[in-house]
């Protein structure tokens, strides 16, 4: 019983071994919350940054795509250099959630304190204080008019607008529409989702056969997605065909 017992104990100790590993190496970013380091996906804790196809208002009123911004604007800042991203947990889409430093730099408060992300008061209030410090600084996003990206991403229409700028009076049909212009908003948001006579969604990637056919219109409902889980997430369904 003894040996059994002390042989049990390695096996006990795995799953805390497991969610203390690190991963560390030279990333691909692909959100301004979401990283791969070599075959490991992993998403940011502790914050939310917006998808890569969503739309914010700037100072004077104007569309942008903070998404594909927040992105950029974290290539720019962190992008080869070396991240070690200890893992908290893995979620229910596979990815490693975990908090990442980048020369020793916490990314997250960079991200946060820099405008490009919103404290996820939903895991954690750690990021707090540098989304005050951004709002009150009209940092990133918080220059003109956006929605939480946990909102834009169920499109909830009752969400509150936030950021510095006054917003127009149609304000939330724009903020909760997507960048889904007649071209994709970023190379690796390709997937194309429309609602058929059904009222279903239901998205095509490249090799769909009649995604060439799919006419990115905004007015009929249409918008990109940047992977299958995205569209899925949004209640999408892939074509039969």
């Amino acid at each position: 019983m003894l040996t059994k017992f002390l042989l049990a104990i390695p096996l006990l100790l795995l799953p805390a071994m497991a969610e203390a590993a690190d991963i560390t190496g030279v990333p691909k970013i692909r959100e301004g919350d979401q990283i791969t380091i070599g075959s490991s996906r992993i998403r940011l804790s502790g914050i939310d940054a917006p998808s890569v196809d969503q739309l914010c208002l700037n100072n004077t009123g104007e569309r942008w795509t903070c998404g594909v911004a927040a992105r950029d604007e974290l290539i720019k800042y962190a992008d080869k250099k070396a991240w070690t991203c200890h893992v908290e947990r893995v979620d229910r889409r596979g990815r490693n959630v975990g908090r990442c430093t980048v020369d020793g730099e916490d990314i997250q408060k960079w991200l946060v304190k820099s405008g490009w992300a919103l404290s996820y008061v939903r895991q954690s209030h750690d990021y707090d204080a540098d989304e005050k410090a951004a709002r009150e600084a009209k940092a990133g996003m918080w220059q003109g008019a956006f929605i939480a990206p946990w909102d834009w991403r169920v499109r909830n229409k009752k969400t509150a607008i936030l950021g510095a700028a006054k917003p127009p009076p149609n304000a939330h049909a724009i903020l909760l529409a997507s960048a889904s212009g007649q071209v994709a908003p970023s190379p690796d948001c390709t997937i194309k989702g429309n609602v058929n006579g059904a009222g279903e969604c239901i998205y095509h990637t490249p090799k769909s056969r009649w995604y060439a056919q799919i006419k990115m219109d905004i007015a009929k409902g249409t918008r990109w997605f940047c992977s299958t889980d995205d569209a899925e997430r949004a209640g999408c369904r892939e074509t039969k065909r």
